[in-house]
C-alpha cells in the first residue's frame, strides 16, 4: 500500500512539471522571458537537449539508460531487497524519480527538455519544475541519510 503513495507522489511531480511546461510553451515564445517574481525569478522558455548546465548535449541514449537503471534499482529495492529507508527518504526517492520521469517524457516526446525558470538574483542556468524536485529530493535524502538514518549505515555481519 505504501508503494501506491510513492507512485502517486511521483505522478503528482510529473503532472505539475508537465502542466508548467505546457503553460510555458503556450504562453512564452522561445528564448523570451516574462517577469514572475521580480528580483528573484522570471520565466524564460528554453529547449535543453543536455542535462544539468546543458552538459552531455544530444546524449539522449545516456539519459534513457540511466533512467532505466534507476527504475530497475527502485523496483528491486522495494520488492526484492528493501533497504532501511524511512518514509521521508522514500518520498525523496519518489520526488527524484518523478522529476526524472517528467524530463524523460520530454526527451522521448520532443527530443529536448523544456526549461523555464530563470534566476535573476544570480547567474544560474534555466531549469524546470522537475529539476526542482530532483534537486530538493537529492539534498533532503542525502542530509537525512547522513545525519538521521543510523540504521542505513549499520554494517550487518553474518
Amino acid at each position: 500500500m505504501q508503494f501506491l503513495f510513492y507512485v502517486l507522489f511521483s505522478a503528482f511531480v510529473v503532472a505539475a512539471d508537465q502542466l508548467a511546461k505546457y503553460v510555458t510553451v503556450a504562453c512564452i515564445p522561445l528564448y523570451e522571458n516574462r517577469p514572475f517574481l521580480p528580483g528573484l525569478l522570471r520565466l524564460t522558455y528554453v529547449q535543453n537537449t543536455g542535462a544539468a548546465f546543458s552538459t552531455f548535449q544530444g546524449q539522449q541514449w545516456l539519459f534513457a539508460l540511466i533512467f532505466v537503471i534507476f527504475t530497475g534499482l527502485i523496483l528491486r529495492e522495494y520488492f526484492k531487497k528493501p533497504l532501511p529507508f524511512t518514509k521521508l527518504e522514500r518520498f525523496c526517492i519518489a520526488a527524484i524519480y518523478g522529476g526524472g520521469l517528467a524530463n524523460m517524457l520530454d526527451r522521448v516526446r520532443l527530443g529536448y527538455v523544456v526549461d523555464m525558470i530563470e534566476t535573476t538574483f544570480m547567474e544560474f542556468p534555466v531549469f524546470n519544475v522537475a529539476d526542482c524536485f530532483i534537486t530538493c529530493g537529492c539534498v533532503v535524502l542525502m542530509v537525512h541519510l547522513v545525519f538521521f538514518n543510523k540504521a542505513f549505515w549499520k554494517d550487518e555481519k553474518k
